[in-house]
């Protein structure tokens, strides 16, 4: 391959290599927006963490203070927030209309506001937030998290939309955590007996191997002691014959 070929082959590699990687920035920027991660859990879950990734888009102005409104129709129990480094997080708690029952109790109150400030995210960058949960409602199936995302240049930003009906993206989406059903436990049971099952057909495997090899050596035994017989009888032949 001459050198010339090789030279356009490399400059075609590098041009596709920076196209893809302009798509993919530009595939980031426009999905740069506040996301909640894990995007979806099991109904009622218990002991669990969210993570809320709030990226700063502004290219000359940081952020300066993230709003987080929880939900108090389908209430968050038993929340803690996690200490963040340059951050103070302020939590509000608000009386429920419909009060919780658990096996604890009664709950009438949860985290209905959480507000981080002193800290900066600037141009280009991210922070995550993290918030723990001592349980998951189990009577929806999506948590919606409205977030105010305020600069130092005074914007505000405000991430409370729901997506538009036929799967397009709002403009500025609020975080959601989808629900799902939790597992019944009954269909995971017969893995134990597949478990039972599949040693047993080892152990049947196995037995079939050890037979078969001791029919294969029996075989073998009876093949050697015929030809022993058969070469005595030959040499007496011979001897009678001489």
């Amino acid at each position: 391959m001459s050198s010339s070929v090789r030279t356009t082959l490399r400059r075609g590699a590098l041009g596709a290599a920076l196209a893809a990687a302009a798509v993919l920035t530009a595939a980031g920027a426009a999905s740069a927006h506040v996301t909640v991660h894990p995007d979806s859990y099991a109904k009622g879950a218990t002991d669990g963490a969210l993570t809320f990734r709030v990226p700063d888009e502004s290219d000359t102005a940081s952020t300066t203070k993230v709003q987080l409104f929880l939900p108090t129709d389908h209430p968050l129990l038993g929340v803690v927030v996690s200490p963040h480094d340059g951050w103070t997080a302020e939590v509000t708690t608000s009386k429920l209309k419909t009060p919780v029952k658990t096996d604890d109790g009664t709950i009438t109150d949860a985290v209905s506001e959480i507000t981080w400030t002193g800290g900066k995210i600037t141009p280009g960058q991210y922070e995550d937030f993290d918030v723990a949960f001592g349980e998951l409602p189990d009577d929806t199936g999506e948590l919606t998290f409205k977030t105010l995302q305020t600069y130092s240049d005074g914007k505000v930003v405000r991430w409370i939309e729901a997506d538009e009906q036929g799967g397009e993206e709002a403009e500025n989406p609020a975080p959601v955590v989808k629900l799902t059903a939790a597992s019944d436990e009954s269909e995971e049971t017969p893995a134990p007996a597949v478990a039972a099952d599949s040693d047993s057909a080892s152990e049947s495997a196995s037995d079939s191997t050890a037979r078969g090899l001791g029919a294969a050596g029996l075989g073998v035994g009876v093949l050697g002691l015929a030809a022993a017989v058969f070469a005595v009888v030959r040499t007496r032949s011979t001897g009678r014959t001489d």
